[in-house]
């Protein structure tokens, strides 16, 4: 059996029935964590926990709407309750709703910074203490938490304005909790994914989502499990090295 460098580590990965998070957890088990699926969509959680029982790994299925402070705490809870400990958090969880500021509505930018950013706010907040419990007492000796962020929260375009304040906000909230948390030995990195080919675009109304299409159409998207391995690459670095932001496009992307 090759060595696997997350083996007895736990970690939790939010959003994780689709994309992003579907293809972090199994990158993840992989590497030998057992992993906390954190999603609405109870069905789509059951068939990444399939896929990573046929790796020979561990999940846990933790349907919930962590937008609500105390379903985020019950999901850490939760984790500590089934696998002991929390050595790994992965915040992925997130929407994309783009238009412009006249076309839009309150309740789409609302949707937006609910998940976002509270819902991120929520499940950290509930996870740090463990974090760095579990850095004091891993043979790793250290934690992770890595953000996904977005080339959003460093180009603005139009008809993303909300979307961008998200992102934006995320990249300066990752950098001052890694500071916070280093003499904690909790790594805290944001990755920065360009165009990824995710049900992201497909949620967008139909001119915004035409045009996206039309972007993505001219380039190489990414695929979710391109910006699963710069996020396993992260994790699995040695304690004393911290990759704290990456930015991973598409080679033909020009923003």
């Amino acid at each position: 059996m090759s060595h696997q460098p997350l083996a007895g580590a736990v970690a939790l990965v939010t959003g994780a029935s689709s994309g992003i998070g579907a293809a972090t957890a199994r990158r993840l088990a992989r590497e030998g964590a057992s992993v906390a699926l954190v999603a609405r969509r109870r069905d789509r959680l059951d068939q990444v926990a399939v896929d990573i029982a046929k790796l020979g790994g561990h999940a846990a299925v933790l349907a919930t709407d962590i937008t609500e402070p105390a379903h985020a705490e019950e999901a850490v809870e939760d984790t500590l309750n089934r696998f002991g400990r929390l050595d790994i958090l992965v915040n992925n969880a997130g929407i994309m709703l783009l238009d412009s500021a006249l076309h839009t509505t309150i309740e789409k930018w609302d949707r937006m910074v609910s998940l976002n950013v509270s819902a991120l706010l929520h499940i950290t907040h509930a996870a740090v203490p463990h974090l760095i419990y579990a850095a004091s007492t891993s043979p790793r000796q250290v934690a992770d938490l890595v953000n996904v962020s977005s080339t959003a929260g460093r180009v603005a375009r139009p008809g993303s304005s909300v979307y961008n304040l998200t992102k934006f906000g995320l990249n300066g909230f990752t950098e001052s909790l890694r500071q916070e948390l280093i003499a904690e030995n909790v790594r805290v990195s944001a990755v920065e994914p360009g165009s990824v080919d995710t049900e992201l675009v497909h949620r967008l109304s139909h001119d915004t989502r035409a045009a996206a299409l039309r972007q993505i159409d001219e380039m190489h998207p990414l695929r979710p499990d391109d910006v699963a391995d710069a996020i396993g690459y992260i994790i699995t670095r040695d304690r004393w090295v911290a990759v704290n932001h990456m930015v991973v496009r598409p080679s033909d992307e020009t923003w």
